[in-house]
């Protein structure tokens, strides 16, 4: 069914008076696309289909549909309701009424003119067969009664509640604090979904020590604090993510939980507030189904999400807020977290380092012994006490980003309780008098890409029998160099995860870091921003918003009459300078001319589109 001429011409004026960012509003909250949206009547009927607006009607609360559909009978009976009658209907305060129109106009779903309500025919219509599709009439919306209060959370319970919302707390910042370093060290490509690629999600799986179906979850929790950035190909580390693994624990849970707050949705945020003393479980779902008659499906999805964010943060545990979790949705974060700080445990600086080579720590480590201890050491297992292991990779890994073994052994018996053990000193003096004797760097010989050197002859000839490098097809050159065919960066990285000291060197011999290769142009969300392009179309239609005569305003007025065979009333300046009214019928638009019939006298008229200077919808 076509939409409403009156309704599509009066909403296409409505659009045009729209600033930029009004305008781009609406267009992403109604989703709109931006193929055949040419101008302000394009966006008028769009907006008017039916599927769009009920799309729109399932998006909001029951109040204001009870608005809309009172709107709509006022306007029927007694014509397009004042903001009085409405709030009498209603029997509501004004403000709240005014709150009401407002969140309907800025959906596109009425219009207003003159101190008046003006709903479009469409969304009337719409509203009247909700009825056969199983939802509420106007009625049922302005008088079906809430569902009970929600039960609210007993001492007890928060009691219990709080000791495992903490340790849920504690657990998330640890598992994404690994999903970061994981990230930081090599982006997760995306598949054409959206989904992570299943190597790279086993990958972060492993290195976060979390199940693979746990990841969207946590990503979503980084993504929402601004730690990582999802992009088309591929997830990977935003810059705010420095300062994030740097701070103390309970400051990195503070800013994972205040963005959880900021994002929630509008409509869940007040409810949530309103309800941070009591169970939410099936209570919240049954109030949501209440509040939004039609929106069922995405309303549970989204509450769905932002529940499953929750319980890993800790701010709810079985349906039921913590404390900490209440104090967030009522006061903010910095109150969250003071509650939450003597649920952590202290963090330590001191560790013990073992014989085997490995190193236990007591509890979590502060974050700047973390970071270097990270350098020396692979971890080994994560959690209160967690453990790292000190091999001949890490070491090399310390000492190519700077480190010397007196200032490594410095470091480590400096935050030792037990001393350093002699295989771990024997190890460090050992892979520092060694470092730098296997390098990898830029060919200087024909048809290679990369040449790897070494001061010891058995370890190339060890390098040209390990079957794991086989792929890099190694040869042997006449003075004892290997080369390959492979850039140095895939050569470096192929020793060095074969567990080889490799360090990589430039064309004149000097040592460089590198860091694995990122996915091409995945560290920018592509900019592909669909309102600002239909936004910036419609203003190139009809330039800055122009006076009520333009020309090519009216013959598009007119042109969508005539599509949709309804009549308008022009108003037409004549010969002798005076304007006379007419209510037309137009049946075509060409030649600078509209061909159209007279209502009133029943002939057919044909007038030039320069002498017509205002057209609005004709009245019944």
């Amino acid at each position: 069914m076509a939409p409403s001429s009156g309704s599509a011409l009066a909403l296409a004026a409505t659009l045009r008076a729209l600033d930029d960012d009004a305008l781009e509003r609406l267009i992403r909250e109604r989703q709109i696309g931006r193929q055949g949206i040419r101008d302000y009547f394009d966006l008028a009927e769009a907006l008017l289909d039916r599927t769009s607006i009920q799309s729109a009607l399932s998006r909001l609360d029951r109040p204001t549909l009870a608005l809309l559909a009172a709107a709509g009978e006022l306007a029927g009976s007694t014509g397009a309701p004042t903001l009085e009658q409405l709030r009498l209907t209603l029997d509501t305060p004004a403000p709240e009424t005014e709150q009401r129109v407002a969140r309907a106009f800025a959906a596109g779903l009425l219009g207003r003119e003159s101190g008046r309500v003006v709903p479009w025919d469409a969304v009337v219509e719409q509203l009247r067969a909700w009825p056969s599709f199983g939802l509420p009439s106007g009625t049922e919306l302005r008088s079906a009664p809430a569902p009970a209060a929600l039960e609210p959370v007993s001492d007890a319970d928060a009691r219990f509640i709080d000791r495992g919302a903490a340790e849920r707390a504690y657990g998330t910042v640890g598992i994404i604090f690994e999903l970061v370093q994981a990230l930081r060290d090599e982006p997760a490509r995306r598949v054409s979904r959206g989904g992570l690629a299943l190597p790279d999600a086993r990958r972060l799986a492993a290195a976060a020590a979390v199940e693979v179906d746990e990841l969207d979850v946590m990503l979503d929790l980084a993504k929402r604090a601004g730690l990582v950035i999802a992009a088309p190909r591929a997830w990977t580390v935003a810059d705010e993510a420095a300062a994030w693994l740097e701070s103390p624990r309970l400051d990195r849970w503070r800013i994972l939980a205040a963005a959880w707050r900021a994002r929630l949705p509008e409509e869940l945020r007040e409810l949530l507030h309103q309800r941070a003393h009591a169970i939410w479980g099936d209570g919240l779902l049954d109030y949501l189904d209440w509040r939004y008659p039609a929106g069922r499906d995405w309303v549970r999805e989204r509450v769905a999400i932002v529940l499953a964010g929750a319980e890993k943060l800790g701010i709810i545990g079985s349906q039921r807020p913590s404390t900490a979790g209440s104090a967030l949705l009522g006061d903010g974060a910095e109150a969250a977290a003071a509650v939450l700080a003597s649920h952590f445990p202290a963090e330590v600086d001191k560790v013990y380092l073992q014989h085997d080579l490995s190193i236990v720590a007591p509890g979590p480590l502060v974050p700047e012994l973390d970071r270097r201890l990270r350098l020396v050491a692979d971890i080994d297992a994560r959690g209160l006490a967690s453990s790292y292991r000190v091999t001949t990779a890490s070491v090399t890994r310390a000492l190519i980003a700077g480190e010397t073994d007196d200032t490594l052994l410095e470091f480590l018996a400096g935050i030792s309780l037990t001393g350093v053990p002699q295989p771990l000193e024997y190890l460090v003096r050992d892979t520092a008098s060694h470092f730098g004797t296997l390098r990898v760097g830029p060919a200087d010989v024909a048809e290679m890409r990369s040449v790897i050197r070494s001061t010891d002859r058995a370890r190339t000839h060890q390098l040209l029998v390990d079957p794991n490098l086989s792929p890099l097809a190694l040869r042997e050159l006449d003075d004892g160099r290997l080369a390959s065919r492979f850039t140095p960066d895939i050569v470096y990285w192929s020793l060095h995860d074969a567990r080889y000291p490799v360090v990589a060197e430039d064309a004149a011999g000097r040592i460089v870091t590198l860091r694995r290769a990122r996915v091409v142009g995945e560290s920018e969300p592509v900019s592909d921003d669909t309102a600002a392009i239909v936004v910036a179309r419609l203003r190139d239609s009809t330039g800055s918003v122009a006076e009520s005569g333009d020309e090519g305003w009216i013959s598009r007025q007119l042109e969508l009459a005539a599509k949709n065979k309804v009549a308008v009333a022009v108003r037409v300046q004549m010969p002798d300078g005076t304007e006379q009214d007419f209510v037309l019928e137009p049946a075509a638009v060409a030649g600078g001319r509209v061909r159209a019939r007279d209502r009133k006298s029943d002939l057919e008229r044909t007038l030039p589109l320069a002498s017509i200077t205002a057209v609005e919808p004709a009245g019944d």
